[in-house]
C-alpha cells in the first residue's frame, strides 16, 4: 500500500474540513497550512520558476477551494491536493515556453568584451530559496529533497514532455504508486509506466545527478570560506585554483555565459574583478550560495549584484550560476544596500 493512501483523517484536520465546506476561509487556510509549501515546491519542480509556481499554488488552492465538496476522501486530502496542482502545471506548460538555460539559450562565449543585453520575460530556469522547500527532519528525506531540487535536476525536468516531468515527480520524488498516478493524471497505469519509462532513459542520457560522491561538511565549508575570500580580495590565482576544468559561469537574464577555466578565469579578471564585492551566505535549490553585493565607481555603498548558487564536486566547484534580475535578489531577501 503507497504512503500516500487515504488513512484515518486526523480528527483536527476532520473539524477543519467540516467547517470548510461549511464555507469557512479560515478553516479552509488551517486546513491547506500543512500542504502548501509541499505543493509550492512541487510546482516549482515542474514550472522551473518560483514565481510561476506562486501563481500556480494560487490557482490549485483557489480550485481547491471551489471543489472541496467533492473531495470524497478516497485517498488523503495531500493527494487531492498535489493531483489539483499537477493537471493545472501542466496546462501552464502546455501554454507557454519551458523554462531554459544559458546552455539552452546559446553557446558560451570566449571573448569578454560584449555580454549581450538581457533577455527579459519568462525565460529563464530561476532558482528557489531553501527556506521555502518544506521543512523535514528525516535524514533520508532532506537527502532526497537536495537531490531532486537542485539546479541541475531542475533543469533537467523542462526538457521533458508535461506527461513525463509529472510522472516522473510523482513516481520517484512524492513516492505515490502507478495506479495512484495514473488515477491523479487521468489517464491509464499502462500510459503512466511508459511516460515514467521514456523519461527515465531522457534524464539517464543526459544528467549524472545521483552519481556524485556526497560533499563532506567541512571541507565544503573551507570551500566556501576560500570563495568568498578570493572574491572579495579579487585574488585571481586563489579562485582559479578552486574551479574544475570544466567549471561554467552563467548570469541570466544575460545570454552570456563561459565554459572552462580558462574562460571562466578571464571573466573573473577583465570584468567581475573590476570592481569590489562583498558576499553573504545564503542557499537556494539545496545548494550553498551567495547574496553578491557590488560598489559601483562612484558610490560609497554596496547594492545587490546578483545571487549565486555554487555547484561542487570532489572538493571543487563545478559551477557558479549568477542570476541577476531584482525579483530573484528581492526574493532572496537581499537589502537594497550595505555598507
Amino acid at each position: 500500500m503507497s504512503q500516500h493512501t487515504a488513512k484515518s483523517a486526523d480528527p483536527g484536520e476532520n473539524a477543519w474540513l467540516r467547517r470548510a465546506r461549511a464555507g469557512d476561509t479560515s478553516a479552509f487556510d488551517q486546513l491547506v497550512k500543512p500542504f502548501r509549501k509541499r505543493l509550492h515546491t512541487h510546482c516549482y519542480r515542474m514550472l522551473g520558476s518560483p514565481f510561476d509556481a506562486d501563481d500556480a499554488l494560487q490557482e490549485t488552492l483557489l480550485a481547491a477551494w471551489r471543489g472541496l465538496g467533492s473531495f470524497e476522501g478516497r485517498s488523503s486530502l495531500g493527494t487531492w491536493l498535489t493531483s489539483i496542482a499537477t493537471r493545472i502545471c501542466l496546462r501552464m506548460i502546455a501554454k507557454r515556453p519551458r523554462r531554459q538555460t544559458s546552455a539552452d539559450h546559446a553557446a558560451p562565449l570566449r571573448s569578454t568584451a560584449e555580454l549581450g543585453e538581457p533577455v527579459e520575460g519568462a525565460v529563464w530556469l530561476e532558482p528557489l530559496p531553501d527556506g521555502e522547500l518544506a521543512d523535514d527532519d528525516d535524514p533520508a528525506a532532506i537527502l532526497l529533497r537536495r537531490e531532486s531540487i537542485g539546479l541541475g535536476f531542475v533543469a533537467m525536468l523542462q526538457h521533458l514532455p508535461g506527461l513525463q516531468r509529472a510522472v516522473l515527480l510523482l513516481r520517484e520524488v512524492l513516492g505515490y504508486s502507478a495506479a495512484e498516478t495514473a488515477d491523479m493524471l487521468g489517464t491509464s497505469v499502462a500510459s503512466a509506466n511508459s511516460a515514467l519509462q521514456r523519461s527515465r532513459q531522457t534524464m539517464q542520457a543526459k544528467t549524472d545527478i545521483g552519481e556524485k560522491k556526497p560533499v563532506d561538511p567541512q571541507g565544503l565549508e573551507r570551500l566556501l570560506q576560500a570563495f568568498v575570500a578570493a572574491w572579495e580580495s579579487r585574488d585571481i590565482a586563489a579562485m582559479v585554483e578552486l574551479l574544475t576544468d570544466d567549471v561554467r559561469f552563467t548570469m541570466p537574464p544575460l545570454p552570456a555565459w563561459f565554459s572552462g577555466r580558462a574562460f571562466v578565469e578571464k571573466f573573473f579578471s577583465e570584468r567581475v574583478f573590476e570592481t569590489p564585492w562583498r558576499l553573504e551566505p545564503l542557499r537556494g535549490n539545496g545548494q550553498p550560495g551567495f547574496a553578491c553585493y557590488i560598489r559601483q565607481a562612484g558610490d560609497d555603498r554596496f547594492r545587490p549584484g546578483g545571487v549565486v548558487l555554487l555547484s561542487v564536486a570532489d572538493g571543487r566547484i563545478t559551477a557558479i550560476d549568477s542570476f541577476l534580475d531584482p525579483a530573484v535578489c528581492r526574493r532572496f531577501g537581499m537589502r537594497e544596500e550595505i555598507g
